[in-house]
């Protein structure tokens, strides 16, 4: 894989995820490798106690736009402050092999 620049969503309660990722990856050319969950520190007051992280790879100007597009809708959800994006603009050799390293299971759809 060459390199590219690594996103990562990181929301409470899986439905949000979801509605957010469909969004960023209907605006954006981004590949979602992982998406993991935990449950919040027990003294963190959440709305939805379930913490969701998802982890995607695209171009870096592409990974900046899915990251603003799934803030935007996270936000219809939850607060600002519940929400983290990050953007990671070049990612150091070998990490891909950690991006699908999570709870959920993804299926491949044949692309590399």
């Amino acid at each position: 894989m060459e390199r590219q620049a690594l996103g990562m969503l990181e929301v409470q309660g899986y439905s949000v995820a979801l509605a957010a990722m469909d969004r960023a990856c209907k605006a954006a050319d981004i590949r979602i490798h992982g998406i993991d969950c935990n449950n919040p520190d027990g003294n963190v007051q959440a709305i939805i106690p379930l913490m969701v992280q998802v982890k995607f790879t695209g171009r870096v100007a592409d990974v900046e736009h899915a990251l603003e597009v799934a803030r935007e809708t996270a936000r219809q959800y939850l607060p600002d402050e519940a929400i983290l994006t990050r953007c990671i603009p070049s990612a150091a050799p070998g990490m891909e092999k950690l991006l699908s390293v999570g709870k959920v299971a993804l299926k491949s759809r044949g692309r590399p």
